[in-house]
């Protein structure tokens, strides 16, 4: 018995050292600058009691640099599993206290297992990114550890949800792993994330720019759109990744969660039908719409801060996740353009490979103009929401509410794409283009010619407006199944919902196709 009672009296000493992690010195240094540490971080995203740790014995094997006198608690990586709202979820978290979380081959090896659990068991993975990059002193064995990442990032991609919080600098070969993840969460003030930091670009380029301007918080969620949410501080980004799993299934083989949320699917709202402006060229908020037609007016938004024409984001409609794709009118009046091509494509692709249905809503004049945009490659941009659209086999509804144009018409899921169910708004307009140019492309001639050209032009302005500025030319060629009521819309998706959640479509047999990235 005495030395049963000895070797758990080693096992809880050498338990001890590791959730010591850094020193205490390092971690009062973390608490006063108000930043969580390694394990207070999974114990915040977890619900309480539920994480379950492995791999704490874990240590380095190099032998270079005096590395073989250097001790890493748990090698600067706490892995583990708990559960999300009483799901299973696998999850890593890099502790900077220990060795600057830089990442070796062992450190490598427990993110890979974590991985490869998750894969097993059909579960969400989040990574908590804090770390100075790979381990110098560990050579190769630190570059083969983060290609190793890399391959499960791309074999897990579709098959479970991968979401990646930075919490603290990221550069160099530990941006691409996130990268590769579904979601990106960022802290503002106190996370960063580049390929070269500031004192490199400088050495090399003579510019001279902040850890901040380069690669923080705000400038990936508004510039570069590498990241997906810029959150205020550790506890903000934990609650706001507990938020997202909400409304994901654990992996593609399972339909999202439904809750019941108390919100009648039938509940009208006549304050719709006063949403579009009277005069075409006057901008709305898409978000008053959203807000009426979801269940509690609740939805959880990505990327707000960047390519603002579009919105996407998570709600529910009858207790039923749902992706939400819309043109935003308050924003460059809801025009298409690069930017907003790769925003709207990715999350498209994100919700058909996780049978998340999609809701459309179209008020596009048509995609931006201007030498930036077709140097730029608005052509190939674009063409990938024709393309995502068309490959998507989840429920796809459409909702168009006024403009609705030329090409822009045909990317924001059109019925040729393969909208399910197509609903138009009485003030819809469907046609190659707005009635004036399309007037004086049509009529040059006739207006030029004419006694009055000035009258004859808004003549057939006009006519052109009969015929094409409302849903029903588009309606009676089975192109839009219903014009309805605006008020009557949230119960006409609701119950299009409920007919399609059977929908079952199947694409030809291929490896993948060729998308115009």
């Amino acid at each position: 018995m005495g030395v049963i009672a000895d070797k758990i009296k080693d096992l809880k000493e050498r338990e001890s050292r590791i959730l010591g992690m850094g020193g205490e010195k390092a971690l009062e240094k973390r608490r006063e600058k108000g930043t969580l540490n390694a394990r207070e971080r999974l114990n915040l995203l977890f619900d309480p009691g539920s994480f379950r740790e492995i791999d704490m014995f874990v240590t380095h094997r190099c032998v270079n640099f005096g590395m073989e006198t250097k001790e890493i608690p748990a090698d600067g990586v706490v892995t583990g599993h708990g559960k999300v709202d009483g799901r299973i979820v696998f999850a890593y978290s890099q502790d900077f206290t220990s060795r600057a979380g830089s990442l070796g081959e062992m450190q490598a090896k427990k993110i890979c297992k974590i991985m490869d659990m998750a894969m097993k068991a059909g579960a969400p993975v989040v990574g908590l990114n804090d770390s100075g990059g790979a381990r110098i002193q560990e050579g190769v064995d630190a570059l083969s550890g983060y290609g190793e990442i890399f391959f499960r990032n791309a074999s897990a991609s579709g098959v479970i949800p991968q979401i990646t919080a930075i919490m603290g600098p990221t550069a160099g070969g530990a941006v691409y792993s996130p990268a590769m993840t579904d979601w990106i969460f960022m802290v503002k003030d106190t996370s960063y994330m580049f390929i070269t930091g500031p004192q490199v670009i400088k050495s090399v380029t003579g510019e001279e720019i902040s850890f901040e301007e380069l690669g923080g918080a705000m400038t990936h969620n508004e510039k570069s759109g590498v990241a997906h949410f810029a959150c205020e501080s550790d506890q903000d980004a934990l609650e706001q990744i507990r938020i997202l799993l909400s409304y994901l299934p654990s992996n593609n083989m399972e339909d999202p969660p439904i809750v019941e949320t108390g919100d009648d699917p039938h509940r009208m709202d006549s304050a719709l039908d006063l949403v579009i402006p009277d005069h075409p060229n006057q901008s709305y908020d898409v978000k008053e719409i959203i807000t009426s037609i979801v269940d509690n007016g609740e939805f959880f938004e990505p990327h707000q801060y960047f390519a603002k024409n579009i919105l996407i984001c998570f709600a529910r409609m009858n207790g039923r996740p749902i992706g939400i794709i819309a043109n935003q009118p308050a924003h460059l009046a809801g025009c298409l353009d690069i930017n907003a091509s790769d925003k709207a494509t990715r999350f498209i692709r994100f919700c058909d490979a996780f049978n998340i249905p999609m809701l459309t809503i179209a008020d596009v004049p048509g995609y931006l103009p201007g030498s930036d945009q077709e140097w730029g490659g608005i052509i190939r941009h674009g063409a990938k929401l024709l393309w995502c659209y068309s490959e998507a086999t989840v429920p796809k509804l459409l909702l168009i509410t006024r403009k609705d144009y030329g090409g822009s018409y045909l990317a924001m899921c059109s019925k040729h794409l393969g909208a399910d169910m197509a609903f138009a708004w009485p003030s819809a307009q469907i046609a190659v283009m707005g009635a004036e140019g399309a007037a004086n492309v049509i009529h040059a001639r006739e207006i030029k010619n004419s006694e009055d050209p000035a009258e004859t032009r808004k003549q057939k302005i006009s006519e052109y407006e009969e015929l094409f500025s409302n849903p029903y030319c588009a309606a009676s060629r089975g192109y839009v199944d219903a014009v309805i009521r605006p008020a009557e819309t949230r119960s006409r998706l609701c119950d299009a919902l409920d007919a399609l959640c059977t929908k079952r479509e199947m694409r030809p047999a291929k490896k993948h196709g060729n998308i115009p990235v």
